[in-house]
């Protein structure tokens, strides 16, 4: 009686959850409407079955004042993201005009619902409009997570969404929250995120982008998703002042959405400037542009002016794992390119829509280095380990290790298959650093796209970047004995 319970709980958050995210298919069918695009079966048919298939599964499940355990937390996410994608994928897949397969259809879907933004299209200029906005949509609802977004409105059902929001936020400090109400919590970072989006579009227009592609492109920074409307990305408007507003709004969306939150309650800016990761992140990014500048100036392809431009534009990119482009990206030296996918492992600030292992990590290891050093010169003495002001435990400490390591080794696994398959070793790199990174931007035989991987590349490929997602620890713990055990 007490599986049957618990079950009944997962299938009626993830019924909840499968309706709510069926109506993302709206405003890309009025679109495809609007355009007379055959494309409008393709997004009427999913919107029906997965609306109907979530209400049922909702309404027949329903139970009075249940609160979700933690295991219940991990299993709904790790299944609805499951769901996710395949939800994801059901439009392009059933979209006769595209004649893609299963496999192309599952990869585009994950990689806009994850924010990667690796395309399996060779010419994303011909989609139609509402196929265009689609992906760009994908990206915007996957950037701060669907399930953020619902755990708002889980009150109204009688659920507590603690245990989901703790699964679902990026970061090693999942227990913070804004404020007192989880509700209150979620929709203060969805303004906040509007917000950001809203002054993005608004600032590509002003650079002079037409305001469609002001749009997409919009959606798709600030979730720092990658999607564009053109095949050769931001390069195919050629002009600096795009690539200055699409660098400059990949960092702003690095920044913990927290950040955002207390600064605009408090009308100050002083919790930016107390903040040590973001401090971190900077000069991290900062260092990298230098470096790029100098090296694609040195090669004689640009002017110094214009290398400055174009570096903290395609760096400020891969830094935090959005995954736009200029065209000519490619011809950069490899030394220069193999840099920055090394540099999309960082990503950006906790708390923010990027990927990667995120800086606040990577502080905390560069501090528990220094310890390491210190101890070793001085047995004896008592070393805390702060960043900033605060003192971390010796939980996060292990937490951070534990992930950095299970993270570096999903990697060279991942890498490892790849080259199995009979890819080089540059381009199983890049490959997997653009899909486990949630980056988007391949290198070697995936520079121009991810089409030309083979089918069980594309599932596996697929595999990392919802690991990347969801940081590995959600899916991995489902495999673990004790974890159903309690």
């Amino acid at each position: 009686m007490q599986i049957s319970s618990r079950t009944k709980i997962v299938v009626h958050l993830c019924g909840f959850l499968v309706l709510l995210y069926s109506l993302s298919m709206i405003p890309p069918m009025l679109l495809a409407l609007i355009d007379k695009d055959r494309s409008l079966f393709a997004f009427l048919i999913t919107f029906v079955c997965f609306s109907v298939l979530g209400g049922f599964c909702w309404v027949t499940t329903r139970q009075e004042n249940v609160q979700l355990k933690t295991q219940d937390g991990f299993i709904i996410i790790v299944l609805f993201w499951l769901l996710f994608s395949v939800i994801s994928a059901m439009p392009l897949w059933l979209n006769d005009s595209l004649h893609i397969s299963l496999a192309d259809a599952l990869f585009e879907g994950v990689s806009g619902i994850t924010t990667t933004g690796a395309s399996i299209f060779n010419n994303v200029s011909l989609l139609p409009r509402s196929i265009l906005y689609y992906r760009a949509q994908l990206n915007f609802i996957g950037g701060l997570g669907v399930i953020v977004l619902a755990v708002a409105v889980l009150p109204l059902l009688g659920i507590g969404g603690m245990k989901l929001y703790q699964s679902e936020m990026p970061g090693p400090f999942k227990e913070e929250r804004l404020t007192p109400r989880l509700a209150d919590t979620s929709r203060n970072l969805w303004f906040t995120y509007l917000l950001l989006g809203l002054a993005c579009t608004i600032a590509y227009m002003f650079a002079g982008m037409p305001w469609f592609d002001a749009l997409c492109h919009g959606l798709s920074t600030v979730s720092l998703g990658g999607f564009s409307t053109r095949s050769e990305s931001i390069g195919f408007f050629d002009n600096q002042t795009v690539e200055l507003v699409a660098g400059v709004f990949s960092l702003l969306s690095g920044i913990n959405f927290t950040l955002y939150f207390v600064a605009i309650i408090r009308r100050s800016i002083q919790p930016f400037r107390r903040n040590p990761e973001l401090r971190f992140y900077f000069t991290v990014a900062a260092i990298l542009v230098t470096i790029v500048a100098f090296e694609v100036w040195r090669a004689g392809m640009y002017s110094p002016g214009d290398s400055l431009v174009h570096a903290f534009f395609l760096t400020s990119s891969m830094l935090t794992d959005n995954g736009l482009a200029t065209g000519d990206y490619a011809h950069w030296p490899t030394h220069t390119i193999v840099l920055l996918l090394c540099a999309s492992f960082f990503g950006g600030c906790v708390g923010s829509t990027c990927g990667g292992l995120k800086m606040m990590r990577l502080l905390i290891l560069l501090r528990q280095s220094r310890h390491e050093l210190h101890q070793l010169a001085h047995p004896r003495a008592l070393i805390s380990i702060k960043v900033g002001k605060t003192v971390m435990s010796d939980r996060v400490v292990r937490s951070v290790g534990s992930f950095f390591f299970l993270y570096v080794a999903c990697t060279c696994l991942f890498i490892w298959l790849l080259n199995l398959m009979g890819y080089d070793l540059l381009t199983s790199f890049a490959t997997v650093a653009a899909c486990i990174n949630n980056m988007g931007l391949g290198f070697g035989a995936t520079a121009s796209g991810f089409g030309g991987l083979s089918e069980g590349a594309k599932y596996l490929m697929c595999a990392a970047m919802l690991l990347g997602r969801l940081e590995i620890y959600p899916v991995l713990i489902l495999f673990s004995r004790t974890f159903w055990r309690s």
